[in-house]
């Protein structure tokens, strides 16, 4: 039995307001740190911000009158630039820490070659997003979002209550996500039934995330919207709510670790202008085991989520949020279908 006191926010706009001002706090919390590029997790801190706030002023602007300047458009731009930064600092730990200690000192020799151009890219992304920040359009972001959060204005959708629009707002992205062609990369569709390839080798793995490393960064993306939304409401659904992120949140990680992967032969190959199998063979191989167990990992997740029971109680769930509790009323939570 779990007791649920009244929610203190009652309607859309008052979620809408409360989110926009939470991360655009937490954006600015972060900024001085990155114009002085002083510590890589303020990097992080300060894109995670961004998009989130992106999230939050896409999705409530239905119900909102934002200026011009406090848009998705103009939000992810900023938030590409920091992306940029902050995709070489993931590169870089991920070569110190993951790969670097376990090749030959011949490959940590020739990886130098590697260390150097990506500091030479970090010097000159890093200048681009100082500019950034002192630009017209970053800077009318803040001062009009500032403004805004003085006197917000609203449109009519505003005043109805959270808990009548909540599967309104997040059915449409979940649909588009379980919809997504990336479910049906390394399966085979028999009599129109999915069935997943578990008895693919390595190398096959490897020409399907070659083949299809697009569309499976693009699921992989879909799931960080659908998280981003889906927690923006956490408090106001019950655990199997909470549990559908948690697994949104693990296809994320898995799905971005093989696409960081991709990214990182491809970058190689950039700067060796060669397959990395000829300057860095052991490398190529930690690559291709990695990205073995990743996709060891993914198909469970994948199977799991190409069912048709799984899909329908995702929705039941988003269907049925938690009900405003009056003075003492103990609740039992979310509805399990």
């Amino acid at each position: 039995m779990k007791l649920v006191t009244e929610p203190t926010i009652k309607t859309l706009g008052d979620y809408a307001y409360q989110a926009l001002q939470k991360h655009f706090k937490k954006t600015l919390k972060w900024e001085k740190s990155v114009k002085k590029d002083e510590d890589p997790e303020a990097l992080h801190q300060m894109r995670v911000g961004m998009r989130r706030l992106r999230t939050a002023v896409s999705r409530f602007d239905l119900a909102l009158n934002l200026p011009k300047p406090v848009s998705d458009k103009n939000i992810g731009k900023i938030a590409r630039r920091l992306g940029n930064l902050r995709d070489l600092d993931v590169l870089k730990e991920t070569l110190t820490t993951r790969y670097q200690p376990y090749l030959s000192s011949k490959e940590q020799e020739s990886l130098q070659t590697a260390f150097n151009a990506l500091a030479k890219q970090r010097e000159d992304t890093l200048s681009k997003v100082q500019a950034t920040l002192k630009d017209e359009p970053y800077k009318s972001l803040k001062d009009e979002l500032a403004e805004w959060l003085e006197k917000p204005d609203y449109q009519s959708l505003a005043s109805l209550p959270i808990q009548q629009v909540l599967p309104d707002l997040l059915l449409p992205e979940v649909s588009s996500f379980l919809l997504h062609p990336g479910w049906l990369v390394g399966t085979q569709v028999i009599d129109s039934q999915v069935k997943i390839r578990t008895n693919w080798k390595a190398e096959k793995i490897e020409q399907q995330l070659t083949a299809k490393g697009s569309t499976i960064h693009s699921l992989r993306k879909q799931a960080k919207r659908v998280r981003y939304q889906m927690e923006l409401f956490t408090e106001l659904y019950g655990e199997s709510y909470a549990a559908y992120i948690a697994e949104v949140n693990s296809m994320q990680d898995i799905l971005g670790a093989m696409q960081d992967g991709v990214v990182l032969d491809e970058w190689l190959v950039d700067v060796f202008k060669s397959e990395i199998h000829t300057h860095l063979p052991g490398l190529a191989t930690l690559l291709t085991e990695h990205r073995y167990k990743l996709w060891q990992q993914w198909q469970p997740l994948q199977e799991r989520y190409l069912k048709p029971e799984t899909k329908h109680s995702f929705h039941l769930t988003i269907l049925h949020p938690l009900e405003p509790a009056s003075d003492g009323e103990q609740e039992t939570g979310n509805r399990e279908q």
